[in-house]
């Protein structure tokens, strides 16, 4: 019997890690909570989550030498997977308390909500609860958007969401205050806004297409 894939959950100081991990070990994944650049290395695959400041969680991942770790995953072809900031980590930049460089895998960038909507709502910010995310049914952009259904809900707890230059790498969509991207794709990445620790039976379902889709990448 093959053993289980193996994950490095990075730990650069995130407050989520012992629900995360939990979470991806109910979907049959051995998971290594780490913050070691060699054991990213090792892995099978990579999971980066977050909750916080983008710049605080980038200046947290230099100091440790983790986000040359985290780019040479994406360049040797890791499956990885971002959760809320470990999708946001992902852009060119972000302007939270300032413009912060990210690890540019997706151009574009990271920006506040707006307080109103198009239509002169007022948004309530941070965007928090459960919300419904749209998936491209074209599974040709993604390998795990064939185990997941056409929508879904999921829990969101975020202040900043990505505006990607590239309308094609999004391949889930949610509505506050007009669409944003919930979820971004290409290659060997899958990242999403939400947090699928906190959504239940919808979040156990992307993260058994996320241990499917390492296990195959094996």
């Amino acid at each position: 019997m093959s053993s289980a894939p193996q994950v490095a959950l990075v730990d650069y100081g995130a407050g989520n890690l012992r629900s995360v991990a939990k979470a991806l070990e109910r979907s049959g994944l051995a998971v290594d909570v780490t913050a070691d650049p060699a054991a990213l290395r090792r892995a099978d695959g990579v999971v980066l989550p977050g909750v916080g400041a983008f710049a605080d969680a980038r200046a947290s991942l230099s100091a440790k030498g983790l986000d040359d770790a985290v780019v040479a995953g994406l360049d040797a072809g890791r499956p990885y997977l971002g959760l809320c900031l470990g999708l946001q980590l992902l852009f060119d930049e972000a302007d939270e308390h300032g413009v912060t460089p990210g690890l540019g895998r997706f151009a574009g960038r990271v920006e506040r909500f707006p307080d109103h909507a198009a239509d002169g709502r007022r948004l309530l910010v941070p965007h928090i609860g459960w919300n419904e995310v749209r998936w491209s049914r074209d599974g040709a952009r993604h390998p795990m958007l064939a185990a997941l259904p056409a929508r879904d809900h999921y829990y969101f707890v975020h202040s900043y969401r990505a505006v990607p230059a590239v309308a094609g790498d999004v391949v889930g969509w949610t509505e506050y205050g007009g669409d944003f991207a919930a979820a971004v794709a290409k290659e060997r990445i899958f990242a999403v806004q939400f947090h699928p620790e906190k959504s239940q039976a919808a979040g156990k379902r992307l993260l058994d297409a996320f241990a499917q889709w390492v296990a195959a990448c094996r």
